[in-house]
């Protein structure tokens, strides 16, 4: 079979980490597999949906390398749907019902109790033409339900293995509101259809869902495509996500100085049998990615390893991959530089401030100018690769201090910083006559 699956997001908001994760999944499966990926925006609620959602959707995908194969809109495609439910309707599976939210509500708060389960009674299959007529006489405009068939759906899914829904404990679902707005699932099927998706990838809690979809593409007289339901994304403390995953916004994670590949890496691998380290490439992400992998426990999402992962990504970029970046930001001190400060660096724009140790102006911290002084009467001609060594030797030599005391001192001297890069590699970058000036307590 033919790979080919979607990512279908509603333009109606930013694109956070779960859509990421199911996007991800999407594209990781079909690429592994030399298959299709597909963008299909779901924008049927033509009052929710915005163009600038719509367009920012895609920089994300872009940034983060998840680039599509096909690109559909779903508002240019009401005619597939119209038709659709023509045919259903025929067929005596979507019928009109007249209930308001309110009478549904009180219908349900009956059965509850009474003990029953709170499933639509199918009333409106007994209405007759007249009472339907009267009904629109009074300005009332229906709502359309399918018809299940009240049976137990089954199939194998990739990521849970065998699934079984019972159609007979659902409520027949609504696919039309009172005001002609096609809800999700009517439009999602006929895509699928239409599109030739051969796998459908969401999370687990469509599972109920998906034993609806499969009578409508049964009862449109469809192939049935496969399906995996991957486990939901919780906290690392093991709650939920919903509250909090408005500020996992792409758009503001990449505004923090996130990797796209810690990014990808990260929600390709947390729940699975990986190791959670950063991957060389997203292509090697899509070519070790598999549902066996996949574990049944919910996935748990701790910004702790996005950031070790984070640092990963950047300590392996080399100096071409980063030479354009480092240009942007005009700090593009060479190779030497960038080998020498990227083993320190958890976001990429942190270079900027590691720069100006070599640029200066930098303040020295000198506690103990007799200890400078002693240095300065060491330090050698030509500071090249090897000085630092023979310099805090002689400095040892001279003033009797080793260890902390030997290095903390110099350190604190040259960068005025307690941490950062190797000193060995930075010493030839500074260059004698800023190291001159700090040593003498002179910002330079």
């Amino acid at each position: 079979m033919s790979v080919k699956v979607r990512f279908a997001p509603s333009p109606t908001g930013k694109l956070h980490v779960g859509n990421v994760r199911t996007a991800l999944v999407n594209w990781l499966f079909a690429k592994g597999q030399g298959g299709t990926f597909v963008l299909r925006i779901d924008d049927t609620d033509l009052a929710r949906s915005t163009k600038e959602s719509e367009d920012n959707i895609e920089i994300d995908l872009k940034w983060l390398g998840l680039e599509w194969d096909e690109r559909y809109n779903q508002s240019k495609r009401f005619d597939r749907y119209e038709a659709a439910a023509e045919k259903l309707k025929a067929d005596g599976r979507l019928y009109a019902c007249y209930e308001t939210s309110e009478e549904l509500d009180r219908r349900r708060k009956v059965q509850l109790s009474r003990g029953q389960p709170p499933i639509y009674d199918r009333a409106a299959l007994s209405l007759t033409d007249e009472e339907k007529a009267a009904l629109d006489a009074e300005g009332r405009r229906p709502h359309w339900r399918f018809k299940l068939e009240g049976k137990r759906v089954s199939w194998e899914d990739l990521a849970r293995g065998h699934c079984e829904v019972d159609t007979a404990s659902m409520s027949d679902p609504v696919l039309i509101r009172e005001d002609g707005l096609f809800l999700y699932t009517l439009p999602s099927v006929v895509d699928d259809i239409d599109m030739e998706i051969s796998h459908i990838i969401r999370g687990e809690d469509h599972v109920t869902n998906t034993g609806t979809q499969l009578e409508i593409f049964e009862a449109l007289g469809a192939k049935l495509p496969g399906f995996a339901h991957m486990p939901l994304l919780v906290g690392a403390d093991g709650s939920a996500l919903s509250k909090r995953i408005g500020s996992m916004a792409i758009i503001d994670m990449r505004a923090d100085g996130y990797e796209p590949l810690a990014i990808t890496s990260h929600l390709g691998k947390i729940g699975t049998s990986d190791a959670l380290e950063a991957a060389p490439s997203l292509q090697a992400l899509g070519e070790g990615f598999s549902f066996s992998k996949m574990g049944r426990s919910p996935a748990r999402y701790d910004e702790a390893d996005l950031g070790r992962l984070n640092a990963q990504v950047l300590h392996a970029l080399t100096y071409e991959q980063a030479k354009p970046r480092l240009e942007a930001l005009d700090v593009d001190l060479g190779e030497s530089f960038w080998e020498a400060v990227k083993p320190n660096l958890n976001r990429f724009n942190e270079v900027a401030d590691l720069a100006k140790i070599v640029t200066g102006p930098v303040t020295p911290v000198i506690e103990d100018p007799a200890f400078a002084a002693a240095a300065l009467e060491v330090l050698p001609e030509v500071i090249e690769a090897g000085a630092w060594s023979a310099w805090t030797a002689a400095v040892k030599e001279k003033t009797g201090a080793k260890g902390k005391a030997l290095f903390m001192p110099l350190r604190l001297a040259l960068t005025g910083q307690p941490h950062g890069p190797d000193m060995a590699a930075l010493a030839p970058l500074i260059g004698r006559e800023a190291i001159v000036a700090r040593l003498k307590g002179r910002a330079g």
